[in-house]
């Protein structure tokens, strides 16, 4: 795709973030399940790490290489015609200019990044730290000339750092610093209370990604919540892995 086509995709991610009005992003890990969301109507997709690992037989966790992933998004790109954002974990070790590089190159413009660092034990990284990573990131995109969408994420609240009650404090203070750097969306991953997730999506600077599980809940209570983007993480392919099961188990 050429640069001017992918700098319109990325723009296009970009208008569906509403807070109060989330665009659904179903977060999905081979063309067929693309396929599958976009005959559903949805205007844009994600690519969850998690599933396209359980896809190819690789653990979570950058269990599979940036090499494997972006074989999966070049086939999803190549069958639907959506912008897409791709789950890149940590970053794979990978510098921030081959991370963009092969994003572009697979059709993809937008990615989230995550602060926990798999390759070095799963330590946190620090809160400048992943906000310098996220401006790394920005730089790269803005220098191949494509507004691509940056969703910073932190994993205090899976993680459980620190105490409970300083925990959403923490969470706000580390993406106020990634929205500095240049991210366009935040992701404190987690499934939250509705009070918690209130309170990020009003300090925080940026639309708020939530995960969501279609087998529950609604995207209007999201809305309530004020929340700017939803997405699936591997929720879609395990709640169709069980229905799986249901059908084969008179077979056995």
């Amino acid at each position: 795709m050429a640069t001017r086509d992918l700098a319109t995709s990325a723009q296009a991610l970009l208008d569906l973030h509403r807070p109060g009005d989330p665009g659904v992003f179903p977060t999905v890990w081979d063309a067929w399940s693309a396929g599958l969301a976009v005959e559903g109507g949805f205007a844009a997709l994600t690519i969850g790490s998690h599933p396209v690992a359980d896809s190819i037989g690789r653990a979570d966790n950058e269990g599979m290489t940036f090499d494997e992933l972006l074989t999966r998004v070049r086939q999803i790109s190549g069958a639907v015609d959506v912008p897409l954002s791709v789950d890149i974990e940590s970053g794979y070790g990978e510098t921030p200019e081959r991370l963009i590089e092969g994003l572009l190159d697979a059709g993809a413009v937008g990615l989230n990044i995550e602060d926990t660092v798999h390759s070095e034990g799963g330590r946190l990284r620090e809160a400048t730290e992943h906000a310098d990573l996220v401006g790394a990131l920005r730089q790269a995109a803005d220098g191949a000339g494509v507004p691509l969408v940056v969703n910073a994420r932190t994993d205090v609240f899976l993680k459980q750092v620190g105490e409970e009650a300083d925990r959403v404090d923490l969470a706000i203070s580390r993406l106020r610093l990634c929205a500095d750097a240049g991210a366009r969306s935040l992701y404190p991953v987690g499934f939250h209370s509705d009070d918690v997730q209130r309170r990020l999506t009003a300090e925080l600077p940026l639309p708020v990604n939530a995960i969501g599980n279609p087998a529950q809940g609604s995207r209007a209570h999201f809305a309530e919540l004020g929340v700017g983007r939803v997405s699936f993480g591997p929720l879609w392919q395990m709640n169709l892995a069980e229905r799986a099961t249901e059908l084969l188990t008179d077979w056995r």
